[in-house]
């Protein structure tokens, strides 16, 4: 048995009173769960202290708590292992920090309302099938390998630790999640559905929609199923931009296009150009430019401004677009090396399928025949 501190934020609302913290001790074997500790809480020492939970086997995704911060489930992070990360930059004697999940109102110390946010933006996203035709006679068929590039957001368990981790939510209320947008990619890579072109256009032109999503990597990180939101919100695009052309009223596509033709030509970001090549790209888009084009940055000087004050952008000629440095020596020639080598291989990489460790393909071995064999040949 080995003692550990837990220090939880509660909340009671029927007191009147605001948040505070309470520290306990517990003791149980370090191979346990924070969610162990929180119950053993509760069982022996205060039996006020609300903790939601199910399976306790990180399949309900009920325990979704915040722990040292981080966004994760309390019945699959052991004692051991939080309490290392509390105690990383000193002696040990720092207790395990658990909060109720970010992003969501509050109701009772660890307990959030789902409902107000992850599932109202799950709803959002239509998360059911769309199919064309009258319904079959039977269940729909489709051969197995085309479901495949699906499985990985199909693993979710809607616990909501990427909505609590998501710094664009925190950020944009407003912006639909990681969650939701990695359920619209499972609806939307589905052979079955009719409504791709349609599903892809909504996400697009939503102000909080897939263009919302700062690529942060907090929701992959914080994720216990390997969903990788973020990748599936990645894949919306693509399909968004790419595939069918969607030209979103947010600049998002024209953002996107602005961003790689400017580090593929460069290799390094040229701000300044990347605002202009975004709302006026080419050179009809800069010698005729639209009202929107106008608006748009007319209405990103004071960032520029904010970017000279706060020391991002050092000098005045950096807001000269075009002004900017390319790379050193042929390290551009590098760059351009691997927009050649992306351009040749659009391999879509399915985490969950493959495997982060998955072994790479081994060339066969050529085997040279021995000198009796030549000399018969």
């Amino acid at each position: 048995m080995a003692e550990f501190k837990l220090k939880v934020r509660r909340y009671q609302p029927e007191t009147g009173d605001g948040p505070y913290w309470q520290q306990y001790d517990v003791e149980l074997d370090e191979t346990l769960s924070v969610l162990d500790g929180l119950l053993q809480v509760r069982d022996r020492e205060d039996g006020t202290l609300v903790v939601r939970c199910s399976c306790r086997a990180a399949i309900c995704g009920s325990c979704g708590v915040k722990i040292n911060g981080e966004s994760a489930l309390a019945c699959k992070t052991k004692l051991r292992d939080a309490h290392a990360f509390a105690n990383r930059w000193n002696g040990g004697s720092e207790p395990i920090v658990v909060e109720p999940m970010g992003n969501m109102p509050v109701v009772k110390d660890l307990v959030t309302d789902m409902e107000a946010t992850h599932w109202t933006k799950i709803r959002r996203v239509t998360p059911w099938l769309l199919p064309e035709g009258d319904p079959p006679e039977r269940e729909y068929v489709v051969p197995p390998e085309s479901m495949i590039d699906i499985t990985q957001s199909m693993a979710c368990i809607q616990c909501g630790a990427c909505v609590s981790a998501c710094l664009s939510m925190e950020a944009d209320p407003d912006f639909i999640g990681p969650a939701a947008l990695a359920k619209a990619y499972r609806f939307v890579g589905d052979p079955r559905d009719a409504q791709h072109a349609e599903r892809l256009n909504d996400l697009a032109q939503d102000p909080h929609g897939i263009y919302d999503c700062t690529h942060c990597f907090s929701c992959i990180d914080a994720c216990p199923k390997g969903v990788a939101p973020m990748d599936q919100i990645m894949r919306l695009r693509r399909l968004a931009g790419h595939d069918h052309e969607i030209d979103d009223v947010n600049n998002g596509r024209r953002h996107e296009a602005a961003f790689t033709k400017i580090i593929e030509k460069k290799g390094t970001l040229d701000e300044a150009l990347l605002l202009q090549e975004s709302y006026a790209p080419g050179v009809k888009g800069k010698l005729m430019p639209t009202p929107g084009a106008i608006k748009g940055l007319l209405g990103s000087i004071p960032t520029a401004l904010r970017g000279l004050r706060t020391g991002k952008m050092r000098s005045l000629r950096k807001l000269i677009p075009g002004a900017h440095h390319k790379l050193p020596g042929d390290a551009q020639k590098q760059v351009k090396r691997i927009y050649a080598h992306a351009e040749g291989h659009r391999v879509e990489l399915n985490l969950y399928i493959r495997g982060e460790e998955a072994e790479e393909d081994v060339p066969e071995e050529k085997v040279e025949p021995e000198p009796d064999e030549e000399a018969e040949r």
